[in-house]
């Protein structure tokens, strides 16, 4: 079939979900009205002039042109934590280097703290009013509205995980309308004619296509012919779980290749991380040594035996290391747990139960509050754990990974990780894994502050602790 041949159906136009339009221009007005605040809340903390005037109108100007470029309206960058924030802080930086520029070149006679303070205040309010419209707009995806139509074409284990990523969360805003098979051999046409069939037919907007699911021509193919409609067209990449800030498309020859920055697990970036870990796990146990005591007496009252448990477990490069916590159990708590395998809850070599029998009274308050990991601060002055990391495994369950999950092991494991703020015991050990892994993969200072922060209201609120 010639390109003239493709089949031409009466296609919907490509418009955004319902309600997205409004949105974004509330969202931009929103943002001019944060930049405008924080820009003349510095102003009026500042000597006044006619200069200052002046560059208070251009910072204005050049933030706004700033937050466009970034694309910070795109549908796929809204409500999007970690890229917006990135983004943000990017526009205001340019906006700040701009001003200053122009300040320089027409010799307007400005304060630099009063640009650095107005970029503050602005970026911090528009962080703020984001994370509104982020919990306003997933609260109306996971009702159903702002969320953009779509096809899914291929039929791999990428195509599936793909309709079942989207399906699961609808924070990401897209409705799978269909997903169309690849399996025709040579036969590109009956591809591109079924695709274009399923659009009219499902009212879809855009499509995303598994790559790794279709041969380079007939990619080319009904890449092309798709975008000459106006249809939205995503291609996914087989490289899973890794941040964005992490990937740069930049071409190859003919080719658009996607360069992964590497991480550094060594240097500067290991060596602050180690000091910020030593620095609050010290000023953390002199903190709350006075409940400690009390938790250890109150464990001795409850049941016999020792107040700290120590159990072997496995910690970066392999070495093992006795992680310390305070004794939730009873004494002969391992000697019982084979006659309760039948009610192991969780999937994989983890153990867990719900109610388990060998927790005690006081114990049950401890894993509650997690308050049971406390000495582990000792381990991570020891140098044997880190604040932030994946879960320490136990040997036997390292005994049962695969290849592709000793990558656990290049880093020291965490009191806390993605795991911990991710639904803790009710988590999965599939989901444990890949967890671990993305962070092992994307580790850095913010994502353990950001962590650390998420940490706090998951105890208080006992998400998954048992």
């Amino acid at each position: 079939m010639s390109a003239i041949d493709t089949p031409r159906v009466e296609l919907p136009q490509t418009v955004e979900p319902s309600s997205v339009a409004p949105s974004k221009l509330l969202v931009i007005g929103s943002d001019l009205v944060m930049c405008a605040t924080g820009v003349f809340i510095a102003h009026a903390l500042s000597p006044r002039s006619v200069d200052a005037l002046i560059s208070t109108f251009a910072l204005l100007g050049a933030w706004a042109m700033g937050l466009g470029r970034a694309r910070l309206y795109a549908l796929r960058f809204i409500t999007r934590r970690s890229e917006e924030i990135r983004r943000i802080v990017d526009a205001g930086m340019r906006a700040l280097g701009s001003t200053a520029l122009l300040g320089f070149l027409f010799r307007w006679d400005i304060s630099r703290q009063w640009l650095i303070l107005a970029v503050v205040i602005g970026t911090g309010l528009l962080v703020t009013e984001r994370e509104v419209f982020r919990r306003r707009f997933n609260h109306r995806r996971r009702n159903g509205s702002m969320r953009r139509p779509i096809l899914i074409v291929g039929d791999n284990r990428e195509a599936t995980d793909l309709r079942a990523m989207f399906e699961q969360d609808s924070d990401l805003g897209y409705d799978v309308r269909d997903t169309i098979p690849t399996s025709f051999g040579p036969d590109r046409s009956r591809l591109i004619s079924d695709v274009f069939v399923a659009l009219d037919r499902t009212g879809a907007t855009a499509v995303v296509i598994a790559a790794s699911s279709i041969p380079p021509d007939h990619m080319n193919r009904l890449v092309r012919d798709l975008l000459d409609t106006g249809i939205h067209v995503e291609l996914s990449s087989t490289l899973a779980d890794i941040e964005p800030h992490r990937l740069t498309v930049r071409p190859l020859g003919r080719y658009p290749v996607v360069y992964v920055e590497p991480i550094e697990r060594q240097g500067w970036r290991a060596a602050a991380k180690r000091l910020f870990d030593v620095t609050v796990a010290a000023a953390a146990l002199l903190i709350l040594a006075p409940i400690a005591a009390i938790a250890a007496i109150l464990i001795k009252i409850d049941s016999p035996g020792p107040v700290l448990f120590r159990q072997q477990r496995v910690g970066r490069n392999g070495v093992l290391f006795g992680v310390l916590k305070f004794r939730t159990m009873v004494e002969n708590a391992e000697a019982l747990k084979a006659s309760l395998a039948d009610a192991n809850e969780a999937a994989g070599p983890l153990f867990k139960m719900r109610i388990d029998p060998r927790v005690t009274r006081v114990g049950r308050v401890l894993r509650l509050t997690s308050f049971d990991e406390v000495p582990q601060l000792w381990n991570v002055i020891r140098g044997e754990m880190s604040l932030v990391g994946p879960r320490p495994a136990l040997p036997v369950e390292t005994a049962a990974w695969g290849d592709d999950v000793y990558g656990r092991l290049r880093v020291r494991p965490g009191i806390t990780g993605m795991w911990q703020v991710s639904g803790r015991s009710g988590t999965t050990f599939e989901e444990y894994t890949r967890l671990d892994l993305f962070y092992v993969d994307n580790w850095s200072l913010v994502v353990d502050l950001t962590i650390l922060l998420r940490t706090i209201p998951a105890v208080l609120k006992s998400d998954g602790a048992y």
